[in-house]
């Protein structure tokens, strides 16, 4: 009896049904899109900072770099200092070539304990350690000085003084050109957490073991083919030679990797002066629901560090696909939200408005001995059939506006600025610049992606469900109020 009043009842408002149904799938279409869209973001910005973090990496512990004492200019420009013995002379050209390793501009070199503090926090499955550093070549041709020819700093040449000669031009003028690329000092036993875990090995070895304190080295696959070296050479950092192991490139085709080369970490601290320092440490929290809590354990054990989770870092992503992360997040969501009211308050007022129609076929019913439950329960059938009726178009509406997303696969920019060599900077070669700052931002272009994922689906079932029966409740509560005698008047 129930199926067939149904079935009779929907046949007879074709109108009402079609109205409902169509409002309720375009908001719930809507809602797919925006939800798949948002999904298609979060992935997006987890490529970017993949070269950040690294696969399996959850928290970044580094130190914010202090501000320079008054009158400390140490730290203010790159500088280079020759002695005078420094250099080859010959045929009046004195040519100086020198290279030096520190720490990469921007960031700041904290004391290695720290990874044990770090271990010992609650709920920390992994932790390593990193020294970001910059390699620098000052490669220069200039006169050779003589008693003759030496001029005090500043000051005019002395009358009769014999001219420079000499140089690469042969009359006194001077060449010179800065070189410099990113160094990763790492420990080569852990490989499960930090920026080699979101690498993929392209050719030889990566680092193992058996490398510490061994003057080997991992080159990113894009900076080896522009410095024209290969897995069997050697390439020099600080002026000693580095046996080139293995190639590397970033797990994901639109993220860079961490640095240019990567070196054992102690050999790093030593090369560089910096004993027992380092830049960086990754953590791993045994769960995702542990992260929040680890991060606070390691705020409290180490109260001058910094630590950053990827929710921490995202707002760091720039270009387009931070403007289309904002239109999901507030526009995207108030659009669906609003539509859905929309469609849920048309739904309730159709509803309410076909019961107050239907006054004489409700009192009838009434008075043959329906009772308010039987009646609330028609009522409310109806509309939840009208609801998945709904929600079904919606469905189908929400997967083809996910597949035109996926043909058109609109690409967003998006970088995130560090500093030059640090993690996820990914310094091309020769991008140093003599005395000038290093700050460099990585950008890759992301492809969009809107993925269909079952959770999407179940909301939209969910809302479907949702919208009928609310528009059947107060639908069903307004025809339970109708008494027979409103029936007989109205036949009357």
């Amino acid at each position: 009896m129930f199926i067939t009043y149904l079935r009779r009842e929907l046949a007879g408002r074709r109108k009402q049904t079609a109205i409902v149904a169509i409002g309720m799938a375009l908001a719930i279409a809507l809602v797919i899109i925006v939800n798949s869209v948002s999904s298609g973001v979060q992935l997006a910005q987890a490529k970017v900072l993949e070269s950040v973090y690294g696969v399996g990496t959850d928290i970044t512990v580094s130190q914010t770099p202090t501000a320079p004492a008054a009158g400390d200019t140490s730290g203010a420009r790159q500088k280079f200092d020759f002695g005078a013995a420094d250099g080859t002379a010959a045929d009046g050209t004195t040519t100086v070539n020198t290279s030096r390793l520190s720490a990469t501009r921007g960031t700041s070199t904290f004391d290695s304990t720290a990874l044990a503090t770090v271990g010992n926090v609650d709920n920390v499955s992994g932790a390593a350690a990193t020294l970001a550093l910059e390699n620098t070549t000052f490669n220069g041709a200039l006169p050779t000085r003589t008693q003759g020819s030496a001029i005090a700093d500043g000051a005019a040449p002395a009358a009769g003084a014999t001219p420079p000669e000499g140089g690469p031009d042969g009359a006194g003028g001077s060449s010179f050109d800065v070189n410099s690329f990113s160094v990763l000092g790492l420990d080569p036993t852990n490989e499960a957490v930090g920026p080699l875990s979101a690498v993929t090995l392209t050719d030889g070895r990566s680092l193992a073991k058996t490398d510490a304190g061994t003057n080997v080295a991992v080159l990113d696959s894009s900076y080896a083919t522009s410095a024209s070296l290969a897995t069997g050479d050697t390439v020099s950092i600080a002026g000693t030679d580095f046996s080139i192991v293995g190639l590397v490139t970033a797990t994901s085709a639109d993220a860079a990797t961490a640095a240019n080369v990567y070196i054992p970490l102690d050999v790093a601290q030593t090369l560089s002066g910096l004993t027992g320092q380092v830049s960086n440490i990754y953590v791993q929290a045994a769960s995702s629901t542990d992260i929040g809590q680890v991060q606070a354990g390691i705020e409290k054990a180490l109260p001058a560090a910094t630590v950053k989770t990827q929710a921490d870092l995202a707002s760091s992503v720039s270009g387009s696909l931070s403007s289309a992360s904002d239109l999901v997040k507030n526009l995207g969501l108030w659009l669906s939200l609003i539509v859905l009211a929309a469609a849920f308050l048309i739904a309730v007022l159709f509803t309410v408005t076909g019961v107050t129609r239907r006054t004489r076929e409700f009192g009838t019913l009434k008075a043959i001995g329906w009772s308010n439950g039987r009646i609330v329960r028609q009522v409310a059938g109806e509309s939840l059939v009208q609801g998945l009726i709904g929600g079904a178009a919606g469905i189908a509406i929400g997967l083809l506006g996910i597949l035109v997303v996926n043909i058109v696969a609109p690409t967003l920019t998006a970088g995130t600025a560090v500093a030059a060599a640090g993690p996820g900077a990914g310094a091309g070669p020769g991008g140093g610049r003599f005395g000038g700052a290093t700050q460099a931002a990585a950008t890759s272009d992301i492809v969009l992606t809107a993925p269909v994922t079952v959770s999407v689906i179940l909301i939209a079932v969910g809302l479907a469900v949702l919208g009928g029966l609310l528009a059947g409740a107060i639908g069903g509560w307004r025809a339970s109020r109708l008494r027979p005698a409103e029936a007989l008047r109205s036949i009357a």
